[in-house]
């Protein structure tokens, strides 16, 4: 049956969505996992996975087109299926009342049963602990796509063992089970989808759970059927489902997002490994904790990727006026719709101070010699940013209309320049982080950002924004606020100048610095004070080690 696929919404501020390039084109046999396209969004270029089995039947538009959200993408099916109803808009229900109906149409012996069970008083299956239903793991999913199950009906699991892969509206992640038992039952297959708090899985004693009774209290009498079989089956019946990946093949999935455990992520942030050149030995090539104990970095890991030449521009011809429009990305269109938000919203102030450098270059180059990533003077200037947080918490605040939310935690975005303009991935809990691991995680985040492999997650959630120019000899500049943060850092060059010292001219490392404050959070004594405290721990770098 064909089955329409909408364009989905990649990020959180996501509205329409340009086709990169299509993988696949009308008439192609197309498999569950197979990439379809690549979405260009407004925050980076992302892929788009099959999620069924088929023929591409249907295209919603070339290479380079725009679809709003929702919008047809595409349309799967079997080769000359009949997909006028999908097109013309109202079939799109047509293909699930179908297939609902097809399991009572094959088992009509069951009938006696499921009128009996109809009779009966309907379970309370919330306050059953074998039933686990589909979580939600994002504040704006309404479903999740079974993106792999770690366990097949008839595994003993164990609280903490992987169960599945759930793909949301930002990212694919990891669910864990919560109690000891056996996978009795399975709501969905890999590629499918469930709502959020349907049912996803049943754990329990086999010999204890009545499967068809909780599957018909949740689904309805129609979904029992299925349940029983797949269940009596065992776990022999799940030899043709898809087998897991062989632990051979690369960590990092299509769309860049590593296997790990909630532990070894830890640990690597902790130890600043990067998990990209880790090779998990766990289920399906999942890194865990032995990993990141025995990971020995390679010097070849070291090899840093030459940036890309930009095409020279076509010469003009003498005394003859030419020029080119180049189309609107979605990331600048949405530089351009939230940055002017910002800039004729926000009644901003700006404040300008010099910092001496002095100790901190000496400090830096001390520091490099024991650290294991390559520290940096931005990096230095997060961990200040970080600690002064703490101690001036308005600054790490936002705007919130009727409120003004006062962030406990620091989590600072640093503004990264790629190709097509300017993202802001976070470093969470900054203040508690070291400046190798602070150094090692925004390395990685510059490098994801031009490989147009960040998540979501990756750039949501500041606090505080940093904005260093300074290594392209800007000495000073003013930087436009990122919401929802209501303060931004801009970072000028280093610079040697003359410098007054004990009533002596003496040269000195100089580095200007302008914080951007919103007015209706931040007052002008407030927003000085916090610059105090961070010339206090750039001028005596030993302050940020105690």
């Amino acid at each position: 049956m064909a089955e329409k696929i909408l364009m989905p919404r990649l990020s959180d501020t996501m509205t329409e969505g340009v086709i990169a390039d299509w993988h696949k084109k009308v008439g192609d046999p197309v498999k569950k996992g197979d990439l379809l396209a690549e979405i260009e969004t407004d925050k980076a270029t992302m892929e788009l996975e099959s999620y069924k089995d088929g023929v591409i039947l249907h295209l919603g538009g070339p290479k380079g087109s725009k679809l709003q959200v929702d919008d047809l993408l595409a349309i799967v099916g079997e080769a000359g299926e009949d997909i006028s109803g999908l097109l013309g808009g109202n079939g799109g229900n047509a293909a699930p009342a179908a297939k609902n109906t097809a399991p009572a149409a094959e088992a009509p012996n069951e009938t006696p049963k499921e009128s009996q069970a109809a009779a009966t008083p309907a379970l309370d299956v919330s306050k059953m602990e074998e039933v686990v239903l589909m979580p939600r793991l994002s504040d704006t999913m309404t479903e999740g796509v079974i993106a792999s199950w770690a366990k097949n009906i008839g595994d003993p699991v164990k609280k903490g063992d992987l169960l599945a892969e759930i793909e949301t509206d930002k990212a694919t992640m990891e669910l864990e089970s919560y109690k000891n038992g056996t996978l009795l039952y399975q709501g969905a297959a890999k590629g499918e989808k469930i709502q959020v708090n349907d049912l996803l899985c049943i754990i329990g004693d086999a010999g204890k759970v009545d499967v068809n009774a909780i599957v018909a209290a949740v689904k309805g009498g129609g979904a029992a059927p299925a349940a029983t079989e797949t269940a009596s089956a065992g776990p022999e019946a799940q030899a043709a489902a898809p087998a897991p990946e062989a632990a051979a093949v690369p960590v990092a999935s299509g769309d860049g997002r590593i296997k790990a455990s909630p532990l070894a992520k830890k640990l690597a942030a902790e130890k600043g490994v990067d998990l990209s050149q880790v090779k998990g030995s766990g289920d399906n090539g999942r890194i865990i904790k032995s990993d990141i104990d025995n990971y020995q970095p390679a010097a070849a890991q070291s090899k840093a990727s030459s940036p890309a030449t930009a095409p020279a521009a076509a010469a003009a011809p003498a005394g003859q006026e030419s020029f080119e429009d180049v189309p609107v990305s979605q990331m600048r269109k949405t530089i351009s719709r939230r940055l002017s938000e910002v800039k004729f919203s926000a009644p901003e102030f700006y404040l300008t101070m010099e910092i001496n450098m002095d100790k901190a270059v000496a400090s830096r180059a001390q520091m490099n010699e024991v650290s294991t990533n390559k520290i940096s003077f931005n990096d230095m200037v997060l961990k200040a940013c970080a600690l002064a947080l703490k101690k001036h918490p308005a600054i790490n605040s936002s705007w919130m209309g009727e409120s003004i939310r006062v962030n406990h935690h620091v989590s600072i975005g640093v503004a990264v320049a790629v190709e097509d303009g300017l993202l802001v991935p976070v470093v969470r809990f900054a203040d508690t982080k070291s400046l190798s691991q602070i150094a090692g995680e925004v390395k990685d985040f510059a490098q994801r950002a031009k490989n147009k492999k960040l998540q979501p997650s990756d750039w949501e959630g500041n606090t505080f924004t940093i904005s260093n120019l300074g290594m392209f000899g800007i000495e000073e500049f003013t930087a436009i606020i990122n919401p929802p943060a209501s303060c931004i850092l801009a970072i000028g060059a280093i610079n040697e100048v003359p410098v007054v010292k004990n009533g002596q001219i003496g040269i000195g490392n100089i580095m200007k610095v302008t914080l951007t404050c919103d007015h209706r959070v931040v007052d002008g004594a407030t927003g000085a004070a916090f610059l105090q405290t961070l010339k206090q721990l750039l001028e005596e770098p030993l302050r940020m080690l105690v």
